[in-house]
C-alpha cells in the first residue's frame, strides 16, 4: 500500500465526510489523495466541492432497475483512476453484489450508530426509541449484508435526555467527521505491517 493512498469516493449529497476526509489530506495528517468522487445525482454538492479542490468528479446516470450499468461505470472510473479503496461518503444507494466483489475488502462505509445496533435507515430514531445512553458512528467495510461488515473504528456520544433525532444526528457527524480519516489511517497501517 505505502504512502499516498488513492481514494475513490462515491457520494450523493452534501459531503461532508468526503470535505473533512479531503480537509486532513490538505492540512498533511492523511497521506492519500482523492483520486475521483462519483456521485448517482447530478445536482449533489458533493461534486462542486469535488471541483473547486480539482478533483476530477462525475455524475452518473442511476437507474434503479439497472443498477449495475451505474455501478459497471463507476467501477471502471474507480479502476481507470488506480483507486484502492473505495469510500461511500452519504452514498445513499446499497450496491449489488456484482460491485460489492469487484472490489472486495476494499469498500468502506460510515454508519451513524454503534453497529451492530441499529443498522439501515434512521439509526439515531432507532436509537432514541431503544432509549440507549450512548450511540455514535461505525467505519466498517462493506459485505453482501448490509451494515454488517468488518468495523474498523467507532467513536461514541453520548444520547442526551432533550436529543431529537436531528441533534443526536448532528453530534455523531462531528464525530463521522474525526472517525472516517482515522479509519483509513487504520487501514494504511494495518497494510504496511502485512
Amino acid at each position: 500500500m505505502g504512502l499516498n493512498t488513492k481514494l475513490g469516493v462515491l457520494a450523493s449529497g452534501r459531503g461532508s465526510n468526503f470535505q473533512a476526509i479531503q480537509k486532513e489530506i490538505e492540512a498533511g495528517t492523511l497521506d492519500a489523495e482523492i483520486a475521483v468522487l462519483i456521485s448517482d445525482r447530478a445536482q449533489a454538492p458533493a461534486l462542486e466541492i469535488a471541483a473547486a479542490h480539482g478533483i476530477d468528479a462525475h455524475a452518473l446516470p442511476y437507474d434503479k432497475n439497472n443498477r449495475e450499468a451505474f455501478e459497471r461505470a463507476a467501477g471502471d472510473l474507480l479502476e481507470q483512476a488506480g483507486c484502492e479503496w473505495i469510500v461511500l461518503a452519504g452514498f445513499m444507494r446499497i450496491l449489488t453484489p456484482y460491485f460489492i466483489n469487484r472490489f472486495a475488502g476494499r469498500i468502506l462505509n460510515i454508519h451513524p450508530s454503534l453497529l451492530p445496533d441499529f443498522k439501515g435507515l434512521h439509526p439515531q430514531r432507532q436509537a432514541l426509541e431503544a432509549g440507549v445512553k450512548t450511540s455514535g458512528c461505525t467505519v466498517h467495510l462493506v459485505t453482501q449484508d448490509l451494515d454488517a461488515g468488518p468495523i474498523i473504528t467507532q467513536s461514541e456520544v453520548p444520547v442526551l435526555e432533550n436529543d431529537t433525532e436531528e441533534t443526536l444526528a448532528a453530534r455523531i457527524l462531528v464525530q463521522e467527521h474525526r472517525a472516517y480519516p482515522e479509519a483509513i489511517r487504520i487501514l494504511q497501517k494495518k497494510r504496511e505491517e502485512g
